[in-house]
C-alpha cells in the first residue's frame, strides 16, 4: 500500500501515518522527495486493511493499494526516475554510462592496460571480477583480495570508480571496503542473505537478472535492496535462458522499455554475457541505447585469447574502441549522450 502525502505536509502528519503503520504491524518505508513524502506500507496483511484508515489521516493525499508483490522498486513508490550516484559519475540521466574492463582481474599489467584502453575510449567507469563464480570448481576464481587491490589502484591511477562482483554475503563489508559499487551476478540475484548485506553497505549495487527469473522476479529481489535504506539500485538486464541455442543468452531487450513503465530504477544492458561472442556485442549494444538502457556492462579485454575467463565475448581495446565511436551516434539520434 502506498500513502502519498499532500504538498508541505508537516513532519507530525507524516509520523500520524507511520505511528498508525505500526500500530497494524506493517513495516514502513518514506520516500521524501522535494515537493512531497510518499510512504510505503510493508506487510502480508496491507489486502485486509481497508485504505479509508489512512486516507483520513490529515495530510494524507491519496492512497493506493499495490497488487504488484514488488513494492519499492515501483513506480508508484517513486513516480521519478532515481539517479544513482557511483564516484561521482551518475546513472540514469541523460547521459549514458559505459561500464568497461576484463571480465576477471588477472594480473596488474592486463588490469592497467584495460584501464588506460577504456578510459581513453570514453568509459566511465571500470568493471572487473576479482571474485569469480564459475560453474566449474576447477576453473578460475578470482585473485579475490589481490584483485580488490589492484583495482583500487587502477581507479587511483585512471580517476575511474570500480564496480565488481560480490559471491558470498559475508565477503560484501570486504568488497565495500575497496569498490565504489557493487554487483550481485545472476547466480545470486535471489540469494537474499547477499541481497540484504549488500543493501546495508550503503554502496550503490548492480543486480543482474537471473538467467532464469521473471521481470517480476527481479524487481522483487530489487525490493531486498531498497528495503535496507539504499536507493542506489541499478538493474542490469544479461540475456535469458530459452530454447533457442543460437546465441549463449537471449537478451531481453524488450525489458527495458518494461521497466522503465513499472519502475524508477535506472537499466543498463550488459551485451557480453548474452552474446557470448565478440562478434555479436556491438549490435546488442547498440540496440540497448536506442531501446532507452541508461548504460552498458561491456567486457574488454587487452589479449582477449590469453583471458583466463570468457575470453570469446571480450572485446579488444580496438574494437571496443571503435563500438564507443559508433555508439555516440545512436545516444545523439536518441536525445542522450556518452
Amino acid at each position: 500500500m502506498i500513502v502519498e502525502m499532500r504538498t508541505g505536509a508537516t513532519k507530525k502528519e507524516v509520523d500520524d501515518v507511520v505511528q498508525k503503520a505500526k500500530s497494524f504491524e506493517l513495516g514502513v518505508q518514506l520516500n521524501v522527495g522535494t515537493d512531497k513524502t510518499v510512504v510505503a506500507l510493508l506487510g502480508s496483511n496491507t489486502g485486509q486493511i481497508p485504505t479509508d484508515i489512512f486516507a483520513v489521516l490529515p495530510g494524507v493525499e491519496s492512497v493506493t493499494r499495490i497488487m504488484k508483490p514488488y513494492k519499492l522498486a515501483s513506480r508508484e513508490f517513486q513516480p521519478k526516475n532515481t539517479i544513482v550516484k557511483c564516484g561521482g559519475v551518475e546513472i540514469g540521466g541523460e547521459r549514458i554510462v559505459v561500464m568497461a574492463g576484463p571480465c576477471a582481474v588477472e594480473s596488474e599489467a592486463q588490469l592497467m592496460e584495460a584501464a588506460a584502453a577504456v578510459k581513453k575510449a570514453g568509459a566511465s567507469i571500470l568493471r572487473g571480477g576479482a571474485f569469480k563464480p564459475r560453474t566449474s570448481p576447477f576453473s578460475f576464481q578470482g585473485l579475490q583480495k589481490k584483485g580488490l587491490e589492484l583495482l583500487s589502484k587502477a581507479r587511483e591511477k585512471y580517476s575511474l570508480p570500480i564496480v565488481t562482483e560480490v559471491v558470498n554475503p559475508q565477503d560484501v563489508e570486504l568488497v565495500a571496503t575497496y569498490a565504489d559499487m557493487l554487483q550481485i551476478g545472476s547466480r545470486n540475484m535471489q540469494n537474499f542473505a547477499l541481497l540484504t548485506n549488500a543493501g546495508r553497505s550503503k554502496r550503490p549495487v548492480v543486480l543482474k537478472r537471473g538467467f532464469s527469473c521473471t521481470v517480476t522476479e527481479w524487481l522483487t529481489a530489487a525490493d531486498y535492496l531498497l528495503a535496507e535504506g539504499t536507493d542506489q539500485v541499478i538493474l542490469c538486464e544479461r540475456g535469458i535462458r530459452t530454447f533457442e541455442d543460437s546465441i549463449r543468452f537471449s537478451l531481453d531487450i524488450s525489458a527495458i522499455p518494461v521497466l522503465k513503465r513499472n519502475s524508477h530504477l535506472p537499466v543498463i544492458i550488459d551485451p557480453s554475457h548474452a552474446a557470448g561472442h565478440y562478434t555479436l556485442v556491438p549490435a546488442i549494444a547498440k540496440a540497448a541505447v536506442a531501446a532507452g538502457a541508461d548504460g552498458l556492462l561491456i567486457e574488454v579485454h587487452p589479449n582477449p585469447k590469453e583471458a583466463l575467463v570468457d575470453g570469446l565475448q571480450s572485446l579488444s581495446t580496438s574494437d571496443f574502441t571503435r563500438l564507443m565511436n559508433e555508439l555516440r551516434a545512436i545516444a545523439k539520434s536518441v536525445g542522450r549522450y556518452i
